[in-house]
C-alpha cells in the first residue's frame, strides 16, 4: 500500500478572512483533509471551519501535538499516512515548524519514508523581516530570550556585539505578557543608534510594524502587551 502525504498547513496569523491570507492552493489540499495533527483541537476547528473544510468538523480525525507531549511515540500519530491516508500537520498560527514543536512530527515523517509537502502561507518571522528594512541576507532566529531580567540584559548586550562584528539582524519573540519588559530592556541597555522594528498583530487589521532607533523609542510605550510581536534588532 503506498503511503499518505503529510502536509503542512499554514494557519492564520490573527483574525481576519482566510482568502486574503492564505492562496486558494494550500486552502484547496487543507478543504479536502480527514486526518490532522494539531497543537490545539478547539483552535484547530475554529480554523478548519473558517477555511471552509468540505467534511463535518465532528467527523475529521483529530491528534494534539505540542510542546507538553511526549516524543516516545511519534509513529503513531503518522499511523493514517502509512495506512494511505493524506494528512495535515497544523500549527496554532504561521507556519507549522518554525518556532513550533512540529518539526519533530516532520523529521519522523522522513524517517518513516512518508513524503513531506510545505504549503505557502504566512510566517510572522519572514514577513516581520520584510518589511523591517534590515538585513535579510544575512539573519538569525533566537526564540526567546532569558526570562530572568540580569540574564537577558548579558544577553543583549551579546546581540549588539554580533551584530556590528557580522551585519547580521537578531530576530526574537517573547511570551505576549512580557513584551513589554523586553522592550523596556531594550530601550535601557541597547546603544541609542541601534536599529529596533516591532512588529505586532502582522496580517490582522490592527497590525503595526515599526522601524526606529532606540533613541526614538526611548520614552515611548508601545502597544504591544499581549499581542503577539516579533522584535527584530540592527544597527
Amino acid at each position: 500500500m503506498a503511503k499518505g502525504t503529510l502536509y503542512l498547513l499554514p494557519a492564520l496569523l490573527a483574525e481576519g478572512n482566510v482568502e486574503s491570507v492564505l492562496p486558494e492552493g494550500t486552502l484547496s489540499v487543507t478543504r479536502k483533509l480527514e486526518f490532522f495533527i494539531v497543537e490545539e483541537i478547539r483552535t484547530a476547528r475554529r480554523f478548519l471551519i473558517k477555511a471552509g473544510i468540505q467534511k463535518a468538523v465532528d467527523d475529521l480525525n483529530f491528534q494534539v501535538f505540542n510542546e507538553h507531549s511526549g516524543v516516545e511515540e511519534l509513529a503513531e500519530y503518522l499511523a493514517p499516512a502509512i495506512n494511505g491516508h493524506d494528512m495535515g500537520l497544523l500549527s496554532e498560527a504561521g507556519v507549522p515548524c518554525v518556532a513550533d514543536p512540529g518539526s519533530l512530527i516532520v523529521r519522523e515523517a522522513h524517517m518513516l519514508g512518508i513524503r513531506v509537502v510545505p504549503l505557502t502561507g504566512p510566517s510572522s518571522i519572514l514577513l516581520a523581516l520584510m518589511a523591517s528594512g534590515f538585513n535579510g541576507q544575512n539573519f538569525t532566529f533566537l526564540g526567546y530570550l532569558p526570562a530572568d531580567k540580569m540574564i537577558r540584559v548579558k544577553k543583549i548586550k551579546e546581540l549588539e556585539k554580533t551584530i556590528l562584528e557580522k551585519d547580521q539582524t537578531q530576530i526574537f519573540i517573547e511570551t505576549p505578557y512580557r513584551n513589554l519588559q523586553v522592550f523596556e530592556s531594550l530601550v535601557r541597555v541597547c546603544k541609542p543608534d541601534m536599529q529596533l522594528c516591532l512588529a505586532t498583530d502582522i496580517s490582522g487589521v490592527n497590525e503595526v510594524i515599526r522601524s526606529m532607533s532606540i533613541a526614538e523609542w526611548s520614552g515611548k510605550k508601545p502597544d504591544i502587551h499581549k499581542k503577539p510581536t516579533i522584535f527584530l534588532l540592527y544597527r
